[in-house]
């Protein structure tokens, strides 16, 4: 049910540490920390940026609506405020407050983890709607349910929006809600004050050190989801190392995935358009064909059939789903058709992603396996030798660019080649539409073409631009003039899809 609002001096009282001035005592319907996005009956949260100060948008927040404002200090302003030591820290908390605690009328799972969130939601989302669940997703790609569906701009939104959008689902009817949840979330505090049915942990490697520092603080970020949050069930992969740790010190209701783990996969076997393998839980055993590829692949849509289980969907409705599960914009994609050459767009843009994408790809076919790979800018500088040599485990690399943002994408080619071992087979190409056209052009009958680091992103970031640029449109459009111009008579090496 919609929010009925809050009285300010309500919400004053439920707060840590809050304290309420002015002379009237509003009912509030909503918090934004964005003074642009300022709805009547809201209260604006001012937020500390690295770059901005909240506080400095208060008047402009006021004169779009806000009938009251919350600050860590008094300000001027002509509408009540609401004060406290810290506003991030009390962002996710008000805004639960505001929209009476959404996360307790559904079934929300949260997976966090460097690869495989946005492929585990997507499953999750996949088999739950088969199951005749009503469901919502947040995550890297969109947020979608009901009729609404819009492109995201964070992994996990902010906690206003991230509450908001809960509310708006529950009111629409949604069931279960299959949301990423990044470690730039976790230690913002992006989903304070979220209840999780189930919150799932897919594997740690190195990502985002130019925000978190090392690998222990990276670590600590994505364990945060376990131990500061209300979880229902925790469904880890013990297959990874520090999932190993984490399920050993997790302390609540633990369902483990992995070849030793409660949920299991063995006899793993590619067929054409999938894998079939038997899959083993305390809530049943089958033997299953599903329309996924890849080891890591078939590890995720285990993930989320645990976390499915988990939330109380039944054994037979989550192999059905299993079965029918809907592929995964940008992940592992083919975008090739019957083409001779297979074509594979896919995410993976740390050095564990892709090698497991390489190492699939190899499992596919007889003939050759060509990587292509860049590195972003403005982000972990350390990982980008170690993408060199992840991709260099290719027949062929092509080194090229990826999002420089604000970088010379020159140097960031530079810092990945200098990873690449002497003696592997490489092309270095900057601009990314010719490398791919390398890429394709290198290809025999038979081989495998792998498009890695942007998977669905419709745009490449340089110097301050969003140019329109998608990996599977441009490697398709790569393809045809490929057909156009070679001989059609057939060629070595043999793939199964």
């Amino acid at each position: 049910m919609a929010s009925r609002g809050k009285q300010l001096s309500a919400l004053a009282g439920q707060v840590d540490e809050a304290r309420m001035i002015g002379d009237s005592d509003p009912a509030v319907f909503d918090v934004t920390h964005d003074s642009r996005r300022v709805m009547p009956r809201s209260i604006y949260l001012a937020l500390r940026g690295a770059n901005t100060d909240g506080h400095d948008y208060v008047e402009s927040a006021v004169a779009e609506g806000a009938v009251a404002v919350c600050v860590d200090h008094e300000v001027a302003a002509t509408v009540p405020q609401l004060i406290v030591p810290d506003t991030r820290a009390v962002l996710g908390e008000l805004a639960a407050l505001v929209h009476d605690h959404p996360s307790r009328s559904l079934d929300v799972i949260g997976v966090t983890g460097t690869n495989g969130k946005t492929t585990v939601t997507h499953f999750i989302e996949s088999i739950a709607a088969n199951a005749g669940r009503v469901t919502g997703l947040i995550g890297t790609i969109h947020t979608r349910y009901a009729a609404v569906s819009v492109s995201s701009v964070m992994t996990t939104p902010e906690a206003s929006d991230f509450q908001r959008l809960l509310a708006e689902m529950r009111d629409a009817g949604v069931e279960v809600v299959a949301a990423e949840v990044s470690s730039h979330a976790l230690d913002f505090g992006r989903v304070n004050s979220t209840r999780f049915s189930v919150a799932a942990f897919t594997n740690l490697s190195q990502d985002h050190l130019d925000f978190h520092g090392d690998m222990d603080s990276y670590r600590a970020a994505k364990e945060r989801l376990f131990t500061d949050y209300e979880v229902g069930t925790a469904v880890v992969n013990i297959d990874d190392p520090v999932g190993r740790g984490l399920a050993g010190t997790y302390t609540g209701n633990l369902v483990t995935v992995g070849a030793v783990g409660d949920v299991s996969i063995s006899g793993l076997a590619p067929m054409p358009g999938g894998s079939r393998f038997t899959f083993a839980t305390p809530w049943g055993l089958s033997e299953l064909t599903a329309p996924v590829m890849g080891e890591f692949n078939v590890s995720n849509l285990a993930i989320a059939a645990a976390c499915c289980l988990g939330v109380g969907m039944s054994f037979g409705d989550v192999i059905a789903g299993m079965t029918r599960v809907a592929g995964v914009p940008g992940r592992f994609e083919i975008v090739s058709g019957d083409d001779p050459v297979v074509v594979i767009v896919d995410y993976a843009h740390t050095p564990e992603g892709v090698a497991r994408a390489v190492d699939t790809a190899r499992r596919l076919t007889d003939g050759r396996v060509i990587g292509l790979i860049g590195a972003g800018g403005d982000r972990d500088r350390a990982k980008r030798p170690a993408m060199g040599a992840a991709i260099s485990s290719s027949d062929l690399a092509v080194i090229t660019s990826d999002n420089p943002r604000s970088e010379d994408p020159n140097e960031i080619v530079a810092a990945v080649v200098s990873g690449v071992p002497s003696g592997s087979e490489s092309v270095v190409e900057v601009d990314r539409r010719r490398a791919i056209d390398i890429a394709v052009d290198a290809a025999e009958d038979g081989d495998v073409v792998l498009i890695l680091g942007r998977g669905h992103e419709p745009y490449q970031q340089i110097a301050g631009e969003k140019i329109a640029f998608d990996d599977r449109k441009v490697s398709a459009a790569s393809l045809q003039r490929r057909r156009k111009s070679t001989d059609s008579g057939p060629r070595s090496g043999s793939i199964d899809t």
